[in-house]
């Protein structure tokens, strides 16, 4: 394509910055889809300072009042309802409102951070973290998180050889060590904590091999946060004629555990028996 068709199809992966794409355009053409994003990027970082500054200065504040009228990007809108920034409480946009300014007044620019790649809670630790960092410590942080956003757009808009890697999945797998099997029809359900309130996110049945027929997370990054399943183990082993107690020893399992690589395989299964259970990290 032209290079304005190219700057067309992809200059607004970079927030109301089309003179990255159109930095990257005179490179062309690229083998691979993470050469396209890291020419992108390059583009970004050869840039003098007032440049870079002024596109960071280009993105809308995390949860802020653009947000909460709507008056950002497509991109930036969904990417900010992917993780319930759009349904705040007054009280909780309060907090980011505050939050925003004090970071503003301390950088000179919004807080930058890839949402998909979190749960509420971790942005708000990284919020808070991050605004005791240096101001070139910063702005490095700031322009890494650039990367990982438009990591996921760019993969979102291009497909070809090379994709970037962009998704992690998370899966279980319920052994019944005391039969010596995979243990068929349990009920999973997954909680993600918000404070200390969980909400439940997935749900899914185990299979003949003791495993859920797709991943409980899959097919996007895996949001860094704490997370619980609960396995109904009760029924399983009362349908096996075993006498574990009325209520049964052991009924809802809850693990516990928290993800912090968004683009890892987190494989967190169950080995259990009417009185017993454990768990580890697998593959």
């Amino acid at each position: 394509m032209s290079d304005a068709a190219f700057v067309a199809a992809i200059g607004e992966t970079f927030e109301h910055a089309p003179w990255v794409a159109e930095a990257a355009a005179t490179k062309r053409p690229f083998a691979l889809v993470t050469a396209l994003h890291e020419a992108l990027m390059g583009a970004v970082r050869a840039a003098p300072r007032p440049q870079q500054l002024a596109f960071l200065n280009g993105h809308p504040d995390l949860a802020g009042k653009a947000a909460r009228a709507g008056a950002v990007t497509r991109d930036s809108r969904n990417e900010q309802a992917s993780v319930g920034l759009d349904t705040l409480s007054d009280e909780e946009f309060d907090r980011f409102h505050r939050l925003n300014d004090a970071y503003k007044a301390r950088f000179g620019f919004p807080f930058m951070i890839c949402v998909r790649r979190h749960t509420r809670d971790s942005i708000l630790a990284c919020f808070e973290r991050r605004l005791g960092n240096d101001a070139a410590s910063e702005f490095a942080a700031a322009l890494q998180e650039v990367f990982y956003i438009t990591r996921l757009r760019i993969s979102a808009k291009v497909t070809g050889e090379g994709m970037p890697q962009v998704n992690g999945r998370l899966s279980t797998h319920v052994l019944d060590t005391h039969a010596g099997r995979p243990a068929v029809g349990i009920s999973v359900e997954l909680y993600e904590f918000a404070g200390e309130r969980a909400h439940r996110i997935a749900n899914a049945i185990t299979n003949a091999d003791g495993r859920t027929d797709s991943p409980l997370i899959g097919g996007r990054p895996l949001p860094i946060g704490r997370y619980e399943l609960r396995f109904a183990i009760g029924n399983h082993f009362r349908s096996r004629g075993i006498d574990s107690g009325d209520p049964p020893f052991l009924d809802i399992v809850p693990l516990r555990f928290s993800i912090a690589e968004p683009e890892g395989h987190y494989h967190v299964p169950l080995l259990c028996t009417p009185w017993s259970y454990s768990t580890y990290r697998g593959s």
